[in-house]
């Protein structure tokens, strides 16, 4: 049996703002850990292969246009080169991705076992994870759909909930003998999907001992999910054929076609199938065209209890809960001090971070922005957020320091008519051949040597060199060397925007 890991690497993480943002979100973080959410996710079944456990592929990852690069640097950081990376145009929620994930699976492997995993959760005991996982890839290959529960540690309005119903595999055990802190992985048939209750209903779920919380992560045979898509939303799986069939590749990365895809309706994995197998009015699976061999018996949705220390991540709060803490209950990261302060999240990226006197309080410096919540207030960051779209700010979208393929920058300094950067190139790595209509450019080489294009010319610069690029200039910068360039940028003119780049080759394939 194989598995084919599919990680899904989009979404923005709002309320980890400022940390955050759009075109940095919070799985391509490493917020109190060396990894970053993603290679966590890419890196959890490590171990699990071996003479009797399923054979483990290359991860596919499902990920946006703006988050290509920064996804494949990630995987060449952990040497796990993934089987591939498919770019969706446009967001269309979970089943859509999950059925490019399977066509481009049953492509590859004869009927594979799709492990679909969110790229921002974590999970504190991958051991307990990966035998979660045996147990699913046994399930999967007999033609369940299956999920995993996670066992409810509190009273949770955030999270949708799972109804268990009768255990599998001939287990005398019922719903209602899961303890809170239970560890076994008895699979369960699906009673029902609950959504986000309010707080008394959350603590008869939790009471009851018959619920989990919903994870996210599924396992299904490719050409189970294709015949399941294909009976319950056919226009689901029509646009996502057609979005593959005609999508191309580009470098190290799968395109699939914009057209096709953005009419593709959105919909999640729970409401279009996994909500339609379940409960008393479940919808056995008929035969249906598929390129994969078809299935013999009707799925089921099956739920395994998982108790393995999960977070969605999807606050500062659970970060704090999930994290080791000190005597006082504090986290504090970077250059922080605390006095007489308890429970509380201090987080310096730049600058000394002081905080006294402070009680469930969690607070965030970043270059350009400092977040100072109460723990309880938490899930209402997504608000700032919210308001600094509406004010046309840019605070949501990228940080100070931008990363590109080719390395980063980072503004110093901003006034009118000019504005100053600080560039880092990596080793081998080259701007694209551009020019400005409305801004001239000032290279001071601080670190490294770098190999400009201007106009007709071509020079190296070394160490405290310098050049000038006028306004309306063909140029190009390169690192040619074994380590990264670094350099000042001052940039003067009427208009400094990022969007003054006429490019006329870029071997990163940008427009």
């Amino acid at each position: 049996m194989m598995i084919q890991p599919v990680i899904l690497s989009g979404g923005s993480g709002t309320r980890l703002w400022p940390l955050s943002r759009e075109y940095y979100p919070k799985q391509l973080l490493a917020p109190l850990s060396d990894r970053t959410l993603l290679q966590s996710t890419v890196c959890r079944l490590d171990g699990l292969e071996g003479a009797s456990n399923p054979q483990i592929a290359a991860p596919l990852v499902i990920c946006n246009e703006e988050h290509r690069f920064l996804v494949a640097e990630q995987l060449r950081q952990l040497g796990k080169p993934p089987g591939q990376i498919l770019l969706e145009p446009v967001g269309r929620n979970t089943a859509p991705a999950a059925t490019l994930a399977a066509l481009h699976a049953g492509a590859r492997e004869k009927d594979a076992v799709l492990l679909i995993m969110p790229a921002d959760h974590m999970i504190r005991e991958e051991s307990t994870f990966r035998r979660a996982v045996i147990e699913g890839a046994r399930l999967a290959a007999q033609g369940y759909v299956v999920t995993f529960g996670i066992v409810p540690t509190r009273t949770e309005t955030g999270y949708g909930y799972i109804r268990m119903g009768d255990a599998l595999g001939g287990q005398a055990q019922k719903p209602d003998d899961l303890s809170p802190h239970a560890s076994r992985l008895t699979p369960y048939l699906i009673d029902s999907f609950v959504e986000k209750p309010d707080i008394t209903t959350a603590q008869s779920y939790v009471d009851s001992g018959a619920y989990l919380w919903n994870s996210g992560i599924f396992m299904v045979r490719a050409s189970v999910w294709l015949k399941a898509i294909g009976q319950f939303r056919p226009d689901i799986l029509a646009a996502s054929e057609q979005a593959y069939r005609s999508g191309k590749q580009d470098g190290d990365f799968y395109r699939v076609d914009k057209p096709s895809f953005t009419a593709c309706p959105g919909d999640s994995i729970d409401y279009a199938v996994m909500e339609r197998l379940t409960g008393a009015n479940a919808s056995p699976l008929t035969p249906h065209a598929s390129p994969l061999t078809p299935h013999a018996s009707p799925a089921e949705a099956a739920v395994i209890p998982l108790d393995a220390g999960w977070s969605d991540v999807g606050a500062w709060s659970s970060l704090w809960e999930i994290s080791p803490q000190d005597t006082d209950g504090n986290i504090l990261r970077g250059d922080v001090l605390a006095e007489d302060t308890r429970d509380s999240l201090l987080y310096s990226e730049h600058r000394l971070l002081a905080g006294v006197g402070l009680k469930d309080i969690i607070a965030i410096e970043t270059a350009d922005a400092v977040l100072v919540v109460h723990r309880d207030r938490a899930q209402d960051v997504k608000e700032i957020v919210g308001r600094l779209k509406k004010q046309g700010r840019s605070e949501h979208q990228i940080h100070r320091r931008v990363h590109r393929p080719w390395g980063s920058y980072e503004g110093i300094d901003k006034g009118e008519r000019f504005q100053v950067k600080r560039i880092s190139v990596k080793p081998g790595a080259s701007l694209s051949l551009q020019m400005h209509h409305h801004r001239a450019e000032h290279w001071i080489v601080v670190r490294g040597t770098a190999r400009v294009v201007r106009g007709d010319e071509e020079f190296l610069l070394s160490e405290n060199q310098s050049t000038y690029i006028p306004i309306g200039v063909t140029h190009r910068l390169e690192n040619p060397g074994t380590l990264p360039l670094e350099l000042i940028e001052v940039q003067s003119g009427s208009y400094l925007g990022e969007d003054d780049i006429v490019r006329f080759e870029d071997h990163y394939g940008r427009k």
